[in-house]
């Protein structure tokens, strides 16, 4: 049996295109990915302000067109893909995180699909361990995603319900609406069952994960990001996460949702199933301590709601619609209000202070072609 193949490189802003290239073709992303479909990238936007390891970066983003145009895809095939949630703005995240000018600099569109695009009930055809239960109404999904190729573009971090984040993960923000805080209590069967949903619906899945920045602690927003110089891509949605969490200094296996999803076939998360190509990583182990040592105050509140002693008040505190809005408010106050002024603004002054720092501020006034040539400090 065929193992699963990730592709794994060390970069620098001054060969991060080339080696976004080098990095899909590695893991033989045109052999996955036809070029006579449309293909969403689904960009990842945990926070509507720039913090490094919480979204998706602009090189990533661009790095992949870059490969994609470079490689024969046709341009008016490729979209920017996002989606909303009820605590994080996509107009303005990918602003602050300079996406839409990334985008409109190689004049694709930019899809946002709660605006003028159709949900539609979509019936599984293999098993689901949870979603029928939790919609009960029907399993909605953006119909246009049905027939597209998707690539995802998560980045390396903690998560406060999952350990670890990043392709499976990234689905969530994809294929459900803005109710998908619904699924919080059974957040790993949930991902295996997107991931499910998206082998059915899509021609080629694949993700690009942009490690340049890792984030350690209760994220996906209040962590403390390291420089990392890492790339990853891989077809198999569940040996990246794999691969990632390795690095992070996490078993792969320990973590439920890789594990959920290797039991159900959907991939692997088996490192000795795992080909590894591009650089040797084989003893990196950057000893992230996870998201739970240092767990926020807004993350032990939802915690006791979705897995504590407040979960027989989960349905009345976060689904009614007279009630739920003190959640949004709540985890605004802290995040925005306290967390990113008085705790998270050291860590981000530090990673500005690097050159990946260096690159994101000046990013909007590098030309194109030699934004990742002008840095050498």
């Amino acid at each position: 049996m065929a193992k699963s193949k990730v592709a794994v490189l060390y970069t620098k802003p001054q060969t991060v295109f080339e080696d976004y290239h080098r990095l899909m073709n590695l893991a033989g992303y045109q052999e996955v990915l036809s070029k006579q479909c449309d293909t969403a990238l689904k960009i990842n936007i945990s926070w509507h302000y720039f913090y490094p390891a919480c979204s998706t970066t602009p090189w990533q983003l661009e790095g992949v067109i870059r490969a994609m145009l470079r490689d024969g895809y046709i341009r008016e095939l490729i979209h920017g893909c996002h989606n909303r949630t009820v605590v994080v703005s996509a107009k303005r995240g990918e602003i602050a995180n300079k996406h839409r000018p990334v985008l409109e600099k190689y004049n694709l569109r930019n899809v946002h699909l709660y605006e003028n695009e159709p949900w539609i009930r979509y019936e599984p055809k293999g098993k689901m361990l949870v979603l029928p239960e939790i919609f009960p109404d029907g399993i909605m999904i953006p119909k246009r995603m049905i027939g597209e190729n998707i690539i995802h573009l998560p980045t390396v971090k903690t998560h406060i319900f999952t350990t670890t984040t990043g392709a499976m993960k990234n689905a969530f923000g994809g294929l459900l609406h803005e109710k998908r805080h619904w699924t919080h209590s059974v957040i790993h069967e949930t991902l295996v069952d997107l991931l499910r949903i998206q082998k059915e619906i899509h021609p080629g899945v694949f993700a690009v994960m942009d490690g340049t920045f890792a984030g350690d602690g209760p994220g996906p927003r209040c962590m403390t990001p390291y420089v990392k110089n890492i790339i990853l891509a891989s077809s198999d949605q569940v040996a990246i996460d794999a691969v990632a969490a390795k690095l992070m200094g996490f078993e792969p296996m320990n973590i439920k949702y890789i594990r959920l999803a290797t039991e159900e076939g959907l991939g692997t998360g088996i490192m000795d199933e795992i080909e590894i190509v591009g650089d040797d990583v084989g003893g990196v182990n950057w000893g992230f301590e996870g998201p739970y040592k240092r767990m926020t105050f807004a993350g032990k509140g939802q915690h006791m709601i979705y897995w504590g002693p407040l979960k027989r008040f989960e349905k009345f505190l976060l689904r009614s619609e007279f009630i739920a809005w003190w959640s949004y408010l709540a985890s605004y106050i802290y995040h925005d209000v306290y967390w990113l002024p008085f705790v998270g603004k050291g860590h981000l002054n530090e990673a500005l202070n690097s050159q990946w720092g260096y690159l994101f501020k000046n990013y909007l006034h590098l030309p194109a072609d030699e934004r990742g040539f002008l840095i050498d400090a």
